[in-house]
């Protein structure tokens, strides 16, 4: 169950990445994460997640709820996160500046499509980190993949960064490749469909995987670059994100997408860092909810 491998992928990099958010690399290099711990940053137990899983389960219910994608209902429900911490183990924590005032536009009566940010500071990771479920829903298109960033992220940096995280998954999903080559693939479709539009010269470092990755930042493409980066450079799931957390700073959100895409490449996720996931089966529903979703509509 694919969808299961990448969702679980994804909260297992975040709950792996909590304890350590905002460290310096450097601390890091000193002081590897190895493994699942608790308390550090936020004083949280071992294995609690934060808005990465959070947000990504707010948008599988809400569009197998509706057996649709629904922006409206979709902001609903990331109402009820920030307000009631639905979607939390305990409560809520850890949310982006430009997501909440997305969700306080929402709350001021802005239709849903209208609530993202749009300027260049609003180009943090809060939409590439929870648009991965989009992967799985049977003839997604790139309209729907921006619409549903452009909720809390409507910059075209992070659309496009959306768009193109979205089409490496696909390409993991449907095709038997090399790492570097589901890469390759979707690098060339998003060229060509985002052709002389402003802003995509920003990504030639990914199109050419010229990785320079110092530390984990909280700038989407940068962010992307340096998911792209741990998957290149290691050979399994435990490894891909372990790296991720260890490049320092943005600590959680970088494990989760980079955890969402080694889930779905390589699956053997370890069975004792699922296990230390308070909660986990009700991600595991979520997940059949929404995979009972994308079978009725294939």
């Amino acid at each position: 169950m694919k969808i299961k491998d990448g969702i679980v992928g994804l909260t297992v990099g975040d709950a792996l990445g909590v304890p350590v958010e905002f460290r310096p690399r450097e601390y890091l290099i000193e002081n590897p994460v190895t493994g699942m711990m608790g308390h550090g940053t936020y004083d949280k137990p071992k294995g609690t997640w934060s808005d990465d899983t959070s947000l990504t389960l707010a948008t599988m219910q809400s569009i197998a709820a509706k057996n649709a994608i629904d922006l409206e209902d979709i902001m609903r429900e990331f109402v009820a996160y920030a307000r009631e911490s639905k979607y939390c183990q305990y409560e809520v924590f850890d949310y982006g500046n430009t997501t909440i005032e997305a969700i306080n536009r929402f709350e001021r009566g802005y239709p849903a499509n209208e609530c993202g940010g749009r300027d260049e500071y609003d180009n943090g990771n809060g939409s590439l980190m929870r648009i991965l479920p989009l992967a799985f829903i049977p003839g997604i298109t790139y309209d729907e993949i921006e619409s549903v960033s452009g909720l809390t992220h409507a910059h075209p940096k992070s659309k496009i960064s959306c768009v193109l995280y979205i089409e490496i998954a696909k390409s993991m999903l449907e095709n038997n490749l090399e790492i570097e080559e589901h890469i390759q693939r979707a690098c060339e479709k998003i060229q060509k469909h985002y052709e002389g539009v402003e802003y995509l010269e920003e990504f030639r470092d990914i199109f050419e995987m010229d990785f320079h990755v110092t530390e984990g930042r909280s700038y989407v493409i940068k962010t992307l670059e340096a998911v792209l980066y741990c998957l290149l450079e290691t050979e399994n799931y435990r490894d891909a994100v372990l790296k991720a957390v260890n490049l320092g700073r943005d600590t959680d959100t970088v494990a989760a997408i980079t955890g969402g895409l080694a889930g779905i490449y390589y699956g053997d996720i370890p069975q004792e860092w699922i296990d230390d996931i308070p909660q986990m089966d009700y991600v595991i529903g979520i997940c059949s909810d929404f995979e009972n979703f994308c079978l009725k509509n294939e």
